[in-house]
């Protein structure tokens, strides 16, 4: 059903979940990366940070994934975030050829001041549902994540050969 003035249903994109769950994600963030950037780190390395503190020593392939940073981005903000002493870079010891990142004890004093202060950031927001709703919501998200990365069957991206089906 296409919305037009003919036909007013309910306009399309403040409705579709897709919309929902980055204006939800852009909104919760933007104060909290405010903050972030008052103390000198860009929203990327806050990431890194953070996703250091869970998964220090992680091989750059595994902290892109888990920071959300193309991998080739991630180099190169994890090279900087070298030059700045907040990390350190480490060949694996059972495979030389892959890089392990670490935190420095700057770095891991920063991620821990951080990370607590997006905990507190969090649980205020999470004091605005009513009852439990933010713990459903952060399980339905999770449940959501777990589909989605389990390659279970859902809505395929048309190709241009689907066009004429």
């Amino acid at each position: 059903m296409n919305n037009t003035v003919d036909n007013p249903e309910q306009p399309f994109v403040p409705n579709y979940l897709l919309y929902l769950l980055a204006a939800a994600s852009e909104a919760a963030s933007d104060r909290f990366h405010s903050y972030v950037r008052s103390k000198g780190v860009r929203v990327p390395e806050w990431r890194v940070l953070a996703c250091l503190t869970d998964t220090d020593g992680s091989m750059v392939t595994e902290l892109a994934r888990y920071a959300m940073i193309e991998q080739s981005r991630l180099t190169k903000i994890i090279i900087q975030m070298d030059n700045r002493g907040l990390v350190t870079r480490r060949s694996d010891p059972k495979d030389g050829r892959r890089v392990r990142i670490f935190l420095t004890a700057e770095g891991r004093a920063l991620a821990e001041e951080l990370v607590a202060d997006a905990k507190v950031n969090e649980q205020e927001l999470l004091r605005s549902f009513q009852g439990d709703q933010g713990a459903t919501i952060k399980d339905t998200l999770r449940a959501l994540i777990q589909h989605l990365e389990s390659g279970q069957p859902g809505v395929q991206a048309k190709t241009g050969n689907d066009a004429e089906s």
